[in-house]
């Protein structure tokens, strides 16, 4: 869980609603909820407490997969009271909690709280779960980013060598100065040294004027299903246009494809 976006989302809860102090709990394998972040006044009694499943808010919202509050913890009778005096000591009351869960697994919960009786209100719920599904984005992001296919990496790798040897190239053409021209050049060349080949090779692409209005319009953004609407074709013959299209190119991802597309003057 990262520590940063947590930190920033409570500073967001502290903000937008009436609470004195928001907190939050970064869930463990074993189903407990540890309490590690911490925005607003504290004694310091709840850092590091552990919520065991079913137990205290966290444990609660967790097991319910749902939001929950109560107007004064101490006395709620649709609790466990197994952290009463870690609550006690830090002086709290009115207390919200919303679970942040990635992949139908919690990862951690988000809490609202105040330094005396009273209702929260729907303002900090809202806020707390707006930042929740936030976060939840977020992470799930991060981790599709982390895990990316070997064969994505490489072509994104393989595109920002493509765009550096081109710019260096450039550079090298607006130089006056012929060895340091000789120089600029030897040095993209040290860096791709198959680039000039697949210049060549993209001036010699060939691509339809189906594959040129497809392209076109994956390179607005849209999806294949949206292709197919524009397009009027099957979404299994979209697929099919995209497929050659990235093949004739040499291109690892659609957006990949654009590049090269756009480079060899095949897109506007």
């Amino acid at each position: 869980m990262n520590g940063r976006a947590l930190d920033e989302a409570l500073g967001r809860v502290r903000r937008g609603s009436a609470v004195s102090l928001a907190f939050a709990g970064s869930m463990k394998d074993d189903g407990r909820v540890v309490l590690d972040r911490f925005d607003g006044r504290t004694v310091g009694r709840l850092a590091g407490t552990n919520l065991h499943p079913g137990h205290g808010l966290g444990g609660r919202v967790v097991a319910l997969g749902r939001a929950h509050a109560f107007s004064d913890y101490l006395s709620s009778r649709s609790i466990s009271h197994r952290y009463d005096a870690i609550v006690a000591a830090e002086g709290l009351h009115a207390m919200a909690a919303v679970p942040v869960v990635v992949a139908r697994r919690p990862v951690a919960v988000l809490y609202g709280a105040l330094h005396a009786p009273g209702d929260l209100g729907s303002r900090t719920l809202d806020v707390l779960t707006t930042e929740a599904r936030a976060l939840e984005q977020e992470i799930a992001v991060a981790r599709a980013l982390e895990t990316g296919s070997a064969d994505e990496d490489a072509a994104a790798l393989r595109e920002r060598v493509r765009a550096t040897y081109a710019e260096l190239r450039r550079l090298a053409a607006d130089l006056d100065d012929p060895l340091l021209r000789d120089a600029l050049v030897r040095a993209a060349d040290t860096l791709a040294p198959e680039a000039p080949a697949a210049a060549e090779t993209l001036a010699a692409v060939h691509l339809t004027a189906r594959e040129r209005d497809v392209l076109a319009l994956v390179a607005l953004g849209s999806s294949n299903a949206r292709i197919g609407e524009e397009l009027g074709l099957t979404l299994h013959t979209v697929k099919g246009y995209v497929k050659n299209v990235m093949a004739k190119l040499g291109a690892g991802t659609r957006l990949e494809a654009v590049v090269l597309a756009r480079r060899a003057g095949l897109l506007a």
